[in-house]
């Protein structure tokens, strides 16, 4: 005869031996680190689209702003490792993080898993419509005769924007002044009113201000062109070599199964193969990764190749943040 200890531990037994829930089960979160209407957010909200009819669930974005991209990634580190939250990350709040905060509430690469790489993204130098500079051999000759007269403007301490200008500033021996905002939606406002002198953005932030002429573009950071912009030589062509590159992916924390990773995963690269999603991101001046590096792996080796290459060069100049 069974007692009711019996019957609790049979029922425990039973159900701790049925299937999980397949995923994904509910909405799942994509968590930009910086403001709305920055390139984070666009890049996010094209793919989620996408993503979201693959999965056969709603992808809903949150926007999480603060400390160059850490807050909103120190919110996704914590989160449930299920598979319904992810962060899209980026070379500011992945790779720059450690070497600039003494005490960085997060490890970019222990407490996350890769799914996928999002975009590559060139770098455009900009200034505003009247800065005294009719190119970019102009525009660094003024730079290190005037540069404490100057600032830039950034979406944060150690984002992409931030660690191109200071390495722009680095080469040309300029001491200008670091503007940074909570994004670069912020910062592209600031520009185009006049805020600020120059900054350094990526594609899918620039190129929508460049064709409406409402930012001067002055060089490519880089020694290739960008097709959506061919009128913009690039800095090696103007006799600098100058190259940076901003970059977007897909992580989540870790632990998460690696079925909802590998689902993920497919559904990205289903969203890279649509046509219409290849457009857009493309008409923005982003490069998409070759299919041999849209796998979990790939993104893995490419993290720690930035983090070996960034983190001594951050270190070495001194950027800090608190």
């Amino acid at each position: 005869m069974f007692n009711r200890r019996t019957l609790l531990a049979a029922a425990f037994l039973a159900s701790s031996c049925l299937p999980a829930a397949a995923f994904p089960d509910r909405i799942i979160t994509f968590i930009v680190p910086f403001a709305a209407g920055g390139s984070t957010d666009v890049v996010a909200r094209i793919m989620a689209e996408h993503m979201s009819r693959t999965l056969g669930q709603q992808i809903v974005i949150e926007t999480v702003t603060g400390a160059g991209g850490t807050v909103g990634t120190a919110r996704a580190a914590k989160a449930t490792p299920d598979g319904h939250t992810v962060v899209v990350g980026s070379l500011g709040p992945n790779v720059a993080a450690v070497g600039m905060y003494k005490s960085l509430s997060y490890d970019p690469i222990k407490d996350f898993e890769p799914v996928i790489m999002s975009v590559l993204q060139p770098m455009v130098v900009i200034t505003r419509k009247d800065f005294p500079a009719a190119n970019f051999r102009e525009f660094v000759a003024y730079l290190k005769t005037n540069g404490e007269k100057l600032n830039y403007g950034s979406g944060g301490v150690g984002a992409q924007s931030h660690l191109t200008c200071a390495y722009l500033n680095e080469l040309v021996g300029s001491k200008s002044q670091h503007v940074p905002f909570r994004g670069s939606a912020p910062v592209m406002n600031a520009i185009i009113a006049g805020q600020i002198d120059y900054s350094c953005n990526n594609t899918t932030e620039a190129v929508p201000q460049i064709q409406a002429d409402t930012v001067k573009p002055l060089a490519i950071a880089g020694d290739r062109k960008v097709p959506v912009l061919p009128n913009v030589p690039t800095a090696a062509e103007q006799g600098l070599k100058f190259e940076a590159m901003g970059w977007q992916a897909l992580f989540v924390p870790k632990g998460t199964p690696r079925a909802a990773i590998d689902k993920l995963n497919a559904a990205a690269r289903a969203a890279f193969a649509d046509a219409t999603v290849r457009k857009r991101l493309l008409d923005l001046g982003n490069e998409l990764p070759p299919e041999s590096d849209q796998t979990t792996e790939a993104m893995a080796r490419f993290l720690k190749s930035e983090t070996d290459k960034w983190v001594p060069v951050i270190k070495a100049a001194g950027i800090t943040a608190q």
